[in-house]
């Protein structure tokens, strides 16, 4: 119930920065269509939309991880988290109170990637749900990053970690945009072993149906994601013990 009541006020909050929220939600949307337009005058095929739809679904979730750090940053820096400090909640009540609405924005998100798709073209088929699925658990190592940004930096260093570096290290390393062998092997080597390319491979698997290959790439972002949102409530646990 502490934890439902603390993600409740989270609810708010977000909901209260209309500005950010429609930005986060949108942004994404418009690349979609800007690259399906750009691939209408590219004989090659490149930018197919079941090519392009994963990849533009994974880099909008670094949006949400803006909106996790944000607010944790905000919150530690008034006195509304310091009179929540004298509660009986845990680290583990206040990071899941900030995780949990954050995950209807993420399915949102997700939705209105996979619908614009549709209206470009994308073969409407049961994979399409399995992708949605697929991609669903590769946000929380978004929303890990961000709360974790949030208990670490200020809240105007979390727009330039969050907004500016995390975006990029997306953008780039995720292969959106194109095949991260063709950089060389030291690049894409780094690729690998991070989870953003991962987690497209396995949401692009699943759009094509071929279920086989998803679980070898969903293993890494799963072991990402626990570890993040572990290192999270363990930072803000000893956030917790210093400041009280």
């Amino acid at each position: 119930m502490k934890t439902l009541a603390f993600a409740s006020r989270n609810t708010k909050e977000i909901v209260r920065d209309k500005i950010n929220l429609l930005f986060g939600l949108g942004f994404p949307l418009i690349l979609l269509f800007l690259l399906s337009l750009m691939r209408a005058n590219m004989p090659s095929g490149l930018f197919a939309v079941e090519y392009l739809t994963p990849g533009i679904t994974v880099f909008g979730f670094s949006f949400i991880s803006l909106f996790a750090g944000m607010i944790v940053a905000k919150d530690r820096t008034s006195s509304f988290m310091l009179r929540l400090f004298t509660s009986p909640m845990t680290s583990g009540n206040f990071i899941c109170g900030y995780l949990l609405p954050l995950l209807p924005m993420v399915i949102c998100q997700t939705a209105i990637c996979f619908l614009a798709a549709l209206a470009l073209g994308l073969d409407f088929t049961v994979n399409i749900f399995a992708a949605m699925a697929v991609l669903l658990p590769c946000s929380i190592i978004f929303i890990g990053m961000g709360l974790l940004c949030g208990c670490i930096f200020t809240e105007k260093q979390v727009g330039g970690v969050c907004g500016a570096l995390l975006t990029n290290l997306t953008a780039w390393l995720s292969g959106t945009w194109f095949d991260t062998s063709i950089a060389g092997n030291v690049f894409d080597t780094i690729a690998h072993l991070l989870p953003f390319c991962h987690a497209v491979d396995a949401g692009r698997a699943a759009l094509s149906g071929d279920y086989s290959a998803i679980m070898s790439d969903l293993l890494w972002v799963f072991g990402y994601a626990i570890v993040v949102t572990i290192l999270a409530i363990v930072v803000f646990q000893r956030k917790i013990a210093a400041d009280k």
